[in-house]
């Protein structure tokens, strides 16, 4: 194992640590965060690696503790459309939404994420303890831990299988042959961070500890409690580790209660007492059902369904992967995940030259070395960083997107209840999913998406009255993501860019992996979408759904982004009222009952949202008119072009003629005095620099307006600047900076990228886990993987641009990157970048360019001064334009070409 794990180093496909922080049993406090996680998008766990009292947090993607508040869209909503509009109008910022109670708040909360049950493995006999390691191998999602005693070296490791969805962890005997003595125990929900904190009722819950009389499996099983109208009111979860010893016994034990109120098992601690054995392997498996039963009869309750499930299917890897002698090979397990999870992650190699003698450093020691440079990227962090960040985003994809914590909590209660944000946090956790060559990472994020659709079209139709619709909401819990949240500070109900946005990583999809059959499955709700997945007005008829059901998959461009790319179209031309416009001169007007629009008006887009900010001197945060939805409506109106042009349905033509005229109409842009992108374009506002959102920046990231609009860039530019040279306190948060890495590599500043980058690098943000926090101080007590994922999307971002019929290498290459390379990025235009390696003080860039379609004309550019382009060794003929040199060529499905680039 230890040239194992010096490989490990070496190659640098995964991390370790000397050091280990323990979780105890009750007042655990954060000491999660600095544990290893494992994951395959569905079942996962965070492991402390403590020798002798190692805890196991088990994870379920879909965890979901209910709340007692209402799962439906207050009906005042709808009613107050004309008055909010009137009010922004006449720039009322006292005007607020008032509610049938007298209430200005909507006060429901969505669900919250929680963790499964906390597995403890006690050692019975302890000693002194050297050399321990505990490490995360990349290529294997393996965790593990080593350390040696007056026993002998000890081992185990676990992973969980994208194969067979369970967790397996090995167990060994020490390498002098000492056995394994342990108890293995389920801790107290109530001991767990934060189950005290109230936000949630966590103590309205009962569980129970079970531990079969074989001792056969150790299990948790809880009954949520019973709100009226939750989806939840009989449901619950379980968790259950099937205990397999090798030559030694096992036996059921009850130790000491606690006395723990909701516990309200017969035996409050059964536990499993493990002596003599020469191995032990755990195997485990969390689920939850909408169908416990009632909570009245919980506590009498003897068996449960779901408990049942857990057993058969645990059971089933055990027998699955036994030997030729009957006992259970880790191995074998291992290995048919392996190959998927290596083939994830071995997509994409990136490597820089530089601080190569810390590239086998601990995490510790790459952490704090980053943070004794505040001016600097150390090299060797920043690869360990970008693979921890590749590995975690792909243990956290495949039946979801990620949520705020990716798939890991050991807290109740966590920080914005760890649940999905759509007006930055998930933009950017998945910013790196499609150029990072991830094939899962898409499936679950449309998953996601078709999952909350009905609440998407819920809320256009109750927020703004509109037909065949979707507004995305800013906050969804996975189950839900209806407009529930919201009061005049944070008017989530008029933020209208989120359809937009949500669908570009779907439309990305698309770019670089061309058309894919998306197959069906219950979490996608397909029985809910039906009036939806169809660009005809009233959806899918009977026999139209009936036969997609047959088919079993659904078509990405026809059946996914056509349908949906025109929903949320229809949001933008129904938003639009001729009754609201700017004159000629940009002027904000209203005349009631107008029909149409005079030459030279505009709409505006009125209300609206830039999340979170609002106009000096105007102190309300329903605005008009917001940038950031121009952008959005401008591209989303694009894709939605682009995708009746690829699909050519009957009647294309006259719907790319109706779209085309509605972006003739949507509002310009606005300059400010400094020349600055205005974050609203109205004459009526003042820019309010002082904030961490970027959201006016929406033109260069996620959109592409930018690349061909000199003047655009040079008022972008213009206004991130003010953003760093203006914002005086409210720079905390990782999503900030990473938004502003993303736009910075946009904008072809690889400074930029790197000055955006390092806040979170040189202060507090990482944990020894390299996991992330949301604030370069930890101000808000929050795990969050946005930091961690968007990182990796910056570093894409900084060297590879791509875009339908374009790509550009290296477009923002930091200065001090002077030689490195990255290997098997997607380029936006149905192409991989096989290789790409650069080396300045030799003056050349190299790559090779596979398409992934037939006649695909791609202009290839490079973000350095480059004289001389050659292609297969032959010099390729320059072309030159406003936006500078490129060379052109069309290319085959499966043609490979070598690019060199000269100067």
């Amino acid at each position: 194992m230890k040239n194992d794990l010096q490989s490990i180093r070496l190659y640098e496909q995964g991390n370790y640590a000397s050091t280990y922080t323990e979780i105890p049993a009750s007042n655990p406090g954060r000491a999660w965060r600095d544990g290893m996680v494992s994951g395959n998008g569905e079942n996962g766990y965070v492991t402390s690696g403590a020798p002798y009292e190692d805890s196991f947090i088990y994870q379920y993607m879909w965890f979901n503790y209910p709340s007692g508040d209402p799962r439906v869209i207050p009906e005042e909503l709808t009613g107050q459309l004309a008055e909010a509009r009137r009010n922004v109008f006449q720039l009322n910022d006292q005007w607020k939404i008032t509610f049938a109670d007298g209430t200005t708040r909507a006060r429901t909360f969505l669900y919250s994420f929680h963790p499964g049950h906390q597995l403890r493995l006690s050692a019975m006999n302890k000693g002194t303890v050297s050399g321990y390691e505990r490490w995360t191998n990349y290529e294997t999602a393996e965790t593990g831990v080593r350390y040696s005693d007056e026993g002998g070296e000890w081992i185990r490791t676990s992973f969980t299988s994208r194969e067979d969805n369970v967790s397996v962890t090995k167990i060994s005997q020490s390498s002098a042959g000492t056995k394994i003595n342990m108890i293995i125990s389920i801790d107290d929900i109530s001991g767990m961070y934060k189950a005290q904190d109230g936000a949630t009722e966590v103590t309205a819950l009962q569980y129970k500890k079970l531990v079969d009389p074989n001792a056969d499996y150790i299990a948790q099983v809880a009954h949520y409690p019973s709100y009226p109208g939750s989806e939840l009111a009989d449901g619950g979860y379980a968790g259950l580790t099937r205990v397999v010893v090798i030559n030694g016994t096992r036996r059921r034990v009850l130790l000491a209660d606690t006395n723990e109120l909701m516990n309200v098992g017969a035996d409050q601690n059964p536990a499993i007492q493990v002596t003599g054995a020469e191995a032990v392997y755990l195997i485990t498996q969390s689920d939850r059902t909408f169908n416990l039963g009632k909570i009245g009869d919980f506590a009498d309750q003897t068996s449960y369904a779901i408990v049942d499930g857990l057993l058969q299917n645990t059971n089933a890897v055990a027998v699955k992967y036994q030997d030729a002698s009957g006992i259970f090979d880790y191995n074998t397990a291992l290995a048919p995940h392996a190959r998927k999870h290596a083939a994830e992650f071995n997509a994409v190699r990136f490597s820089l030259a530089g601080d190569e003698g810390d590239k086998s450093a601990d995490n510790v020691t790459l952490i704090n070395t980053q943070k004794a440079s505040r001016t600097r990227i150390h090299h060797a962090f920043l690869e360990q960083v970008y693979n921890q960040g590749r590995y975690a985003l792909i243990c956290c994809s495949g039946s979801s997107a990620p949520r705020l914590y990716g798939m890991w909590t050991g807290e109740w209660n966590p920080g914005w209840r760890g649940i999905y944000t759509l007006d930055a946090n998930v933009n950017l956790q998945v910013a790196a999913m499609n150029t990072g060559h991830l094939t899962q990472a898409p499936l679950g994020y449309i998953t996601f998406f078709l999952r909350n659709t009905p609440d998407f079209e819920a809320n256009a139709r109750m927020a703004y009255g509109m037909h065949d619709a979707i507004q995305v909401s800013v906050n969804s819990d996975g189950d839900r993501a209806m407009h529930v949240e919201y009061d005049n500070d944070y008017p989530f109900e008029y933020w209208n860019a989120g359809a937009s946005w949500c669908l570009v990583p779907i439309y990305e999809y698309w770019q670089c992996y061309g058309n894919q059959q998306i197959p069906l499955h219950d979490k996608m709700r397909i029985h809910e979408l039906q009036p939806i997945l169809s660009v005809q007005d009233g959806g899918m008829s009977d026999e139209e759904f009936t036969q997609l059901l047959d088919k079993g998959y659904l078509d990405l461009a026809a059946d996914v982004l056509l349908p949906l790319l025109t929903r949320q179209a229809n949001f933008w031309e129904q938003i639009c009222t001729p009754e609201y416009y700017t004159d000629i001169n940009g002027k904000a007007c209203y005349q009631q009952g107008k029909a149409q629009l005079n030459p030279g008006e505009k709409y505006m887009i009125i209300p609206a949202y830039s999340p979170e900010n609002h106009p000096i001197g105007y102190n309300s945060t329903i605005t008009a008119n917001a940038t950031m939805d121009i952008s959005a409506a401008r591209d989303g109106l694009s894709m939605v072009i682009a995708m009746e042009r690829e699909v050519k349905r009957e009647g294309y033509e006259a719907a790319i003629a109706k779209w085309m005229a509605l972006l003739e109409l949507l509002p310009d842009y606005k300059y400010d005095y400094d020349g600055a992108l205005r974050e609203w374009a109205m004459n009526e506002y003042t820019e309010n620099n002082n904030h961490r959102h970027l959201s006016h920046l929406y033109p260069a990231w996620p959109a592409y307006e930018t690349q061909t609009d000199p003047a655009l860039t040079r008022a972008t530019k213009i206004a991130i600047d003010n953003r760093d040279r203006l914002n005086t306190g409210d720079d905390t948060a990782g999503h900030g900076w990473m938004h502003k890495a993303l736009v910075q590599a946009r904008l072809k500043n690889g400074d930029g990228v790197l000055a955006s980058l390092l806040p979170m690098m040189s202060d507090a943000a990482y944990y020894s886990s390299l996991m992330t926090d949301h604030d370069t101080n930890r101000r808000c007590n929050c795990y969050c993987t946005d930091t961690l994922f968007g990182t990796v999307g910056a570093v894409n971002e900084a060297l590879l641009f791509s875009n339908t019929g374009e790509i550009e290498v290296l477009p923002a290459l930091p200065s001090d990157w002077l030689t490195g390379s990255i290997h098997g990025l997607m380029a936006r235009t149905w192409a991989e970048v096989k290789t790409l390696t650069w080396n300045l003080p030799a003056k050349s860039v190299h790559l090779v360019l596979r398409s992934h379609r037939n006649d695909n004309v791609i202009r290839l550019s490079a973000g350095l001064p480059w004289t001389e382009a050659r292609i297969n060794g032959e010099r390729a003929d320059v072309v030159q334009d406003s936006r500078g040199k490129y060379i052109l060529f069309t290319l085959s499905e499966g043609t490979e070409v070598t690019v060199t680039f000269e100067w």
